[in-house]
């Protein structure tokens, strides 16, 4: 049976540009590393879609709502459907000066930021930098191959999908209780300090809320240790005698 709007399912994917076969983007650790695309900073997993609510391109997401479980799909994603057309009126000439210190750095090929704004540097000289910033795959068609891998249908496996979505860790550091009603979420301590952490709380518990319905209470849970306490306490056993044996009779 196909899937419906807003069937929660986890995908893998491979995308590459039609006419090129550059691959831009994947799912998979080791299509990344295979393609040199890989990134420390990026977590490789499946990634998690609601179908039919625009959590991908919308070429992606009208194959999907036609696909079932197991599915493997090639789908050609159109610039209409995807990165949009290529906009002359996004190429813009800047004077260098405008880059302040950076200016002698830039070269061709280059991405900066100007005004708030990221583009790619198309030419340099004459005291002025030409920049485009359309995305860089505005105007091309890019294929998807994908694999669907798992649809998720009970409140445990869809909050487990959530978590990972919004939290920046490894898996392992991912906790979370459900207790009938109550959801109770271990924030993982290395991103206690994150300056996003109140923006992952709150995606958080609007997906948690809308995806499972039966939820009345998100608890997220932090727990700070006092390190030197725990010092004390290793010191305090360290320095414990050693048991006599006890005497051979």
């Amino acid at each position: 049976m196909a899937f419906t709007k807003g069937s929660l399912i986890l995908i893998d994917y491979t995308a590459k540009v039609k006419d090129s076969n550059e691959v831009v983007e994947t799912t998979i650790a080791d299509e990344a590393k295979k393609h040199n695309l890989f990134q420390e900073n990026i977590k490789y997993q499946p990634k998690l879609v609601s179908v039919g609510e625009s959590w991908v391109l919308k070429g992606l997401d009208d194959a999907l709502a036609g696909a079932k479980m197991g599915d493997n799909l090639t789908v050609d994603v159109t610039p209409d459907k995807g990165f949009g057309e290529r906009d002359t009126g996004k190429v813009r000439m800047i004077p260098l000066r405008k880059l302040g210190e950076d200016a002698d750095k830039v070269g061709v090929g280059d991405t900066i930021e100007v005004d708030q704004k990221t583009g790619v540097v198309r030419f340099v000289g004459s005291g002025r930098v030409q920049v485009d910033f359309n995305h860089r795959l505005a105007g091309k068609t890019v294929v998807y191959d994908v694999n669907i891998l798992k649809s998720l249908e009970i409140p445990e496996d869809k909050i487990n999908g959530i978590l990972k979505r919004h939290l920046p860790v490894e898996d392992s550091k991912i906790s979370s209780k459900l207790n009938g009603n109550t959801l109770d979420v271990t924030i993982p301590e290395e991103i206690f300090g994150a300056e996003s952490l109140r923006i992952i709380k709150h995606f958080i518990q609007m997906d948690a809320f809308k995806f499972v319905p039966t939820l009345e209470k998100i608890n997220f849970v932090e727990t700070y240790v006092n390190k030197k306490a725990e010092k004390k306490e290793e010191k305090a056993e360290e320095a414990k005698p050693a048991e006599a044996a006890p005497a051979k009779k």
